[in-house]
């Protein structure tokens, strides 16, 4: 499956690099199609796709794009374990994609390596002939052939585990690879039906990079000396591959393929410069990159200094560039002023209860904080006129957040429990503040297999069923959890190490986070009022502070919330305050648990020490075959551990990875939909994980930046991003 970390792309791999910590991370880019007339302006903040389009004769030959990405590179292989956004993004430049998206999530094959590919049989087999580009060749002169294709079957289809590759969806159904009929074919046999077929080969890989468990484990985990794209990884022998920036970790710089044969690429090199989330206002102010990913209140900035400066608000499309004039000035950031009216009047009072030597003292003082106030208004002045000429791009992303309930021990094992803890949330209400606040739609998503804007997509939430507090009372009751007067809903806040932190007021026993059993208490805000919300009104459904925390057996019902505590993830940590104070008030105590990011992943989600949490995971054009490991019923190993894929939830079923079975071998596009919508609404009615709402997706680059932004599905041409031609 698709991996990415706090913040969402869709790619295919490993659980680690799959999970997105609801809060951030770029999610793999994806697609693209004709671009429309050039004069045209795109609608800002599409739901779909968010990138301006621009013909290639309008987009000027040269120049450099300063791309922001999360991290250097741990690999260049995508099919290990190690890869992350950046390697996808190195990949979709320089190595060869059979088959795109569109916005849409479809699939289209791509002419630049393949003329034709489809399906030729289903019986006895299944079989696909690719018919490729006769000028597609390798950088070092190869044409792309059946060895190429054969190779890198043989290293992802699990039989030989030499191979550390990361997963084996689709390679591991194959029969056979072989030269087709004609010239240029390589024709696949599969040993049983692949639906996904199309998410095959893409990337492919030289065959020098796979024919061995060596060449795959450390060659392409090293580098790409041989590439097929419109760029090349630069490589040492032409100058040094990774430069260092002042302040930065290694930035890989990719440069124009002189053997490509399509398109030239318009720009001269892309440098994909680690800067991390909470660095890249600054980065941008300072004009240090040409396109970000951002967050909401990077958004925010651009958006207060376009308004201060006397430019147009027009988009990209729109051409608003730099604007003509500048915001004004403070009146003393060209010198150096006299002391201001505070200082003034400090002094006269100052002179008459002070001496002299202390006079002077605080005057200096005043001064110094003085001239530190001009710097920082002067600092941010230009700032502002650096942001004035970007635009922030936004669309509804490939990903979406979700509450992921643990059913494997505790409360949550009874599936009343987690059904009535995921029918107290207001979705609709967690949707509009964090997607409204942003202006993108605000719709809380009905699936966990397809967005709203791919084909096939279907709300099957009414499987579980919408915010209903009355039927959320009647199965707790029906659990056997039930109401104990005198015990109000309190709580602590704790850190990830398990040590509370007492609130002014708390009785004893939850003040050193301890419930009525001995396990720890659980927090949350009580200011009475959600964030966000004006005049002090509570949520629907909210916290009453007078009501009981519900028990059983003695034991209060108490869940232990994990939210990740970095400064990146504060909207996260907002929506699971509001989740708590829902839950409150059906008698639920939450410990909220913040865990430093390192460690949200590794000690919480994938361990299993949790039982809610907030999550991203990436959304793909192939659920079939993607969605299965991430809702797959648990199952005991021979050492009597559990083996749950990326299912960290530990809820699913026999019924649900057969559906998912059966969609992988339907070849029947409608059936095969009518079975992925089944296996959803099975989901929702196991209440493992409750979507909350699609992941916006914003991005910041410069006004003249065209064939880049927010691309949803679509997959970016790379050889078509540049500058457009003043």
């Amino acid at each position: 499956m698709p991996a990415v970390p706090v913040n969402a792309t869709f790619q295919r791999r490993s659980p680690v690099l799959a999970l997105v910590l609801a809060a951030g991370v770029m999610l793999p880019l994806a697609g693209c199609s004709s671009a429309p007339d050039d004069d045209e302006p795109a609608s800002a903040g599409k739901a779909a796709q968010d990138a301006p389009e621009a013909a290639r004769d309008r987009v000027a030959y040269g120049g450099t794009v300063r791309w922001a990405v999360d991290s250097a590179p741990k690999t260049y292989n995508t099919f290990q374990s190690e890869a992350g956004p950046v390697t996808d993004r190195i990949a979709g430049a320089t190595l060869p994609s059979l088959f795109t998206l569109d916005e849409k999530a479809r699939p289209q094959a791509n002419p630049d390596y393949v003329e034709s590919a489809e399906v030729t049989g289903t019986e006895p087999r299944q079989t696909v002939v690719y018919k490729l580009n006769p000028k597609a060749r390798w950088s070092d002169g190869r044409p792309l052939g059946v060895a190429d294709f054969k190779a890198q079957w043989k290293a992802l289809n699990g039989k030989n585990r030499s191979y550390a590759s990361a997963r084996n969806d689709g390679y591991d159904r194959i029969r056979s690879i072989t030269r087709g009929g004609g010239p240029h074919e390589v024709k696949v046999t599969f040993e049983r039906p692949y639906a996904d077929w199309q998410s095959l080969f893409t990337p492919l890989y030289p065959a020098s990079a796979t024919s061995s468990p060596q060449s795959f484990n450390t060659k392409s985990k090293g580098g790409l000396p041989t590439s097929a794209g419109p760029f090349e990884v630069q490589q040492p022998s032409s100058g040094a591959r990774v430069k260092k920036d002042k302040g930065e970790k290694d930035t890989v710089v990719l440069v124009r393929n002189p053997a490509w044969w399509g398109d030239k690429a318009k720009l001269d090199r892309i440098e994909l410069k680690p800067v991390p989330k909470a660095a890249r206002t600054k980065a941008l102010g300072a004009g240090k990159l040409d396109i970000a990913e951002v967050e909401a209140s990077t958004l925010h900035r651009i958006d207060g200094a376009a308004s201060q400066g006397t430019g147009t608000g027009g988009g990209k499309n729109g051409e608003r560039g730099a604007p003509a004039g500048g915001a004004a000035e403070p009146a003393d950031a060209q010198g150096t002023a006299p002391l201001q009216p505070a200082a003034a009047s400090m002094r006269d009072w100052a002179e008459a209860h002070m001496a002299k030597r202390d006079v002077r003292r605080a005057v200096k003082e005043e001064k110094a904080r003085q001239k530190a106030e001009r710097e920082a208004a002067r600092q941010r002045a230009a700032e502002n006129r650096q942001l004035r000429g970007y635009t922030v791009d936004k669309a509804l992303g490939t990903g979406y957040t979700q509450l992921a309930l643990n059913g494997e021990s505790g409360p949550l094992q009874d599936e009343r429990v987690r059904r009535a803890v995921a029918r107290a949330i207001d979705r609709p209400g967690i949707a509009e503040k964090v997607l409204g606040a942003v202006g993108l739609p605000a719709k809380p998503l009905g699936s966990h297999l397809r967005m709203p804007d791919q084909e096939g997509y279907s709300d099957n939430s009414a499987a579980l069923g919408g915010e209903d507090v009355q039927a959320a009372q009647e199965l707790l009751a029906d659990s056997g959890w039930k109401g104990q007067s005198g015990a109000a809903v309190g709580g602590t806040d704790a850190k990830a190490d398990g040590k509370p932190q007492a609130e002014a007021g708390k009785p004893a026993a939850e003040a050193d986070g301890k419930s009525a059993d001995g396990r720890n208490a659980g927090a949350e805000d009580t200011s009475g009022k959600v964030r966000g919300e004006q005049g002090g009104a509570e949520h629907k459904g909210a916290a009453n502070a007078g009501t009981p925390v519900r028990t059983k057996d003695g034991q209060s019902l108490t869940l232990r919330f994990v939210v990740p505590e970095g400064q990146d993830h504060a909207e996260v940590r907002a929506t699971g305050e509001r989740i708590s104070k829902a839950l409150s008030g059906l008698g639920i105590r939450t410990k909220m648990i913040k865990a430093p990011d390192s460690a949200y992943f590794s000690d919480h989600i994938a361990s299993g020490d949790y039982d809610l949490a907030l999550y991203s995971w990436p959304s793909s054009a192939y659920p079939a075959t993607d969605g299965r490991p991430l809702f797959a019923k648990p199952r005991p190993a021979a050492d009597g551990s559990l083996m749950v894929e990326q299912n960290f939830t530990r809820v699913g079923t026999d019924q649900i990875d057969q559906l998912f079975d059966r969609a992988a071998g339907e070849l029947d596009q409608e059936n095969r939909d009518e079975l992925i919508q089944r296996a959803d609404a099975r989901i929702w009615a196991a209440a493992g994980s409750v979507p909350l709402y699609q992941k916006p997706e914003l991005v910041a680059a410069k006004d003249r930046l065209v064939n880049a932004g927010a691309f949803g599905f679509r997959t970016p041409r790379y050889q078509d991003i540049g500058y457009r031609k003043s």
